[in-house]
């Protein structure tokens, strides 16, 4: 219950349809960023697509765009956990075997990521139902990483193993936005993502030097064509900078429980995507896992309104 409804104010109001346009965009822009950072991987190292990414989400927009009030402790380790970690760890993957539509699946596992560390580090409190859709997901990840293969449009285990570390180094970005939320109260998330980006760049570019060897960095520069330039301008402008503001705009409008659902329909989008574009084909084992995964997110957003009779 709100506050507002415990103190007999009007109950919260049900979302327009200008909000349920702006959750529908967040869905199609994450739901195909997987495909579109498999595109990218075709032409640039992972290391190069995530430095590339980072400088076109922030260099061009640090003129007009005023430093967030927080600490800039902060604003570094979302940086890092968030683009270093997070990216760094998908792209890796992705590059090395994950396919697009299972990397969808497997990466709303840090909401279950962020419910251990917010118990154990922040000492939130969490419901018997979220501990059991815990388990039935761990379970369908269980089932998902049994299926993997190192054929063509196959998952291998390396590329499953670096997105779940993607996915875990997602939650302890989210752990950093709450930590700050304690700290700088209400702030604007575009400023915010804006600066944090600035943070991943010279890591990402030191790191394609370092494995590409600065002659590939080069070449890949020299190559750097059309699909390149839109998938890093996808991964920038649309899936961080407007995607992560229309869903803080929602957030900041409606409560958490009816907004956060609607990130369900981003592995079917992100399935359905690499299916369509890439041709994958999920083995009956990964459709099973991920039936389970999707079951256990509904039992942790919902389990706590289910009633025996």
């Amino acid at each position: 219950m709100s506050t507002a409804t415990a103190l007999g104010d009007a109950p919260p109001r049900a979302l327009s349809q200008g909000d349920l346009a702006c959750a529908l965009a967040v869905i199609l822009i994450w739901g195909s960023n997987f495909v579109v950072m498999k595109m990218g991987l075709q032409t640039l190292s992972p290391m190069l697509l995530g430095a590339l990414r980072f400088v076109a989400a922030s260099l061009p927009f640090l003129l007009f765009v005023r430093r967030p009030q927080l600490p800039w402790r902060f604003i570094v380790a979302y940086g890092l956990a968030q683009g270093v970690g997070q990216f760094g760890l998908l792209f890796l993957g992705l590059r090395l075997g994950m396919t697009a539509g299972m990397a969808s699946v497997v990466m709303q596992t840090q909401a279950f990521f962020t419910l251990i560390l917010a118990v154990t580090l922040l000492h939130e409190r969490a419901r018997p139902a979220q501990w059991l859709g815990l388990a039935v997901a761990f379970g369908g990840l269980l089932v998902i990483a049994s299926a993997h293969g190192e054929g063509a449009l196959q998952m291998s285990l390396a590329g499953f193993v670096l997105t779940l570390g993607a996915a875990f180094m997602w939650a302890l970005s989210n752990l950093v936005v709450r930590f700050a939320a304690r700290v700088g109260g209400q702030y604007a998330p575009f400023p915010f993502v804006v600066w944090s980006s600035t943070v991943p760049i010279v890591p990402f570019f030191a790191l394609a030097l370092w494995l590409d060897g600065p002659a590939s960095v080069a070449t890949q520069l020299a190559a750097f064509n059309g699909q390149a330039l839109f998938a890093v301008l996808y991964l920038a402008l649309l899936a961080t900078l407007l995607a992560y503001s229309l869903w803080t705009r929602l957030l900041q409008r409606h409560p958490a429980g009816r907004v956060t659902p609607f990130s369900l329909l981003i592995p079917v989008v992100g399935l359905l995507a690499a299916m369509l574009v890439l041709g994958e084909q999920p083995a009956p084992a990964q459709w099973a896992g991920t039936g389970a995964v999707l079951l256990g997110m509904l039992i942790n957003q919902f389990g706590h309104k289910w009633k025996t009779p």
